[in-house]
């Protein structure tokens, strides 16, 4: 019986457009697929330290996120080993990935780090909308990246098998992307880069 514990972790925050690509990547895995009990799918979200002790526990990490790699919007990255430390802080977009850069020194000052590290992170085109969902060049990546997600974890000798039956939610029932896309206001009913009353600065 194969006994490596593995982590897949999907970090960003669902509310600021193509930042949430990461949970909603390990949230499609967990509606469509099962694997074995070694395996912990989970919601990062932006819980930065608080990730610590789950990452510790891991043989085998592998990490969803939306990374700025200075490439063309929808660009999918592999990146693997020590080069994922260096990749996650290659250009911070928000403090979550700072805060998972501290996990993995963390992890690895405490001598727990995980053996084998997977990064698979898609280049953004929008982050500033908030309110908003995944832009169509983004969320068309997520099939491939859960392509790539399959191998290393069969690799690993935990293999998917298409799920039987419903799975318990990883995120608030509100905030899965059916109904957060099914629900939200339009930007035209919903101005969603800040609120305009504050913005115009010109006398009424």
């Amino acid at each position: 019986m194969n006994s490596k514990r593995i982590l897949v972790l999907g970090i960003g925050n669902l509310l600021w457009a193509d930042e949430g690509f990461g949970v909603r990547c390990v949230e499609a895995l967990n509606a469509g697929w099962e694997f074995p009990p070694q395996v912990e799918l989970m919601d990062g979200g932006t819980q930065g330290l608080y990730l610590l002790p789950y990452v510790q526990e891991a043989d085998c990490l592998l990490v969803f996120d939306a990374v700025d790699y200075g490439d063309a919007p929808g660009n999918l990255r592999e990146v693997v080993g020590d080069q994922v430390p260096r990749f996650m802080g290659a250009k911070k977009m928000s403090l979550h990935q700072t805060g998972f850069q501290e996990v993995l020194m963390a992890a690895e000052l405490t001598g727990k780090l995980p053996a084998e590290l997977v990064l698979i992170g898609v280049q953004p085109e929008e982050l500033e909308d908030y309110g908003g969902s995944l832009r169509d060049i983004v969320k068309a990546q997520m099939a491939p990246a859960l392509d790539i997600a399959f191998s290393w974890l069969e690799r690993w000798g935990a293999p998917a098998r298409v799920r039987q039956g419903k799975a318990a939610s990883l995120t608030d029932a509100a905030l899965a992307i059916e109904v957060y896309e099914g629900e939200r206001p339009s930007a035209s009913q919903a101005y969603r880069l800040g609120d305009a009353r504050f913005l115009n600065l010109e006398e009424a």
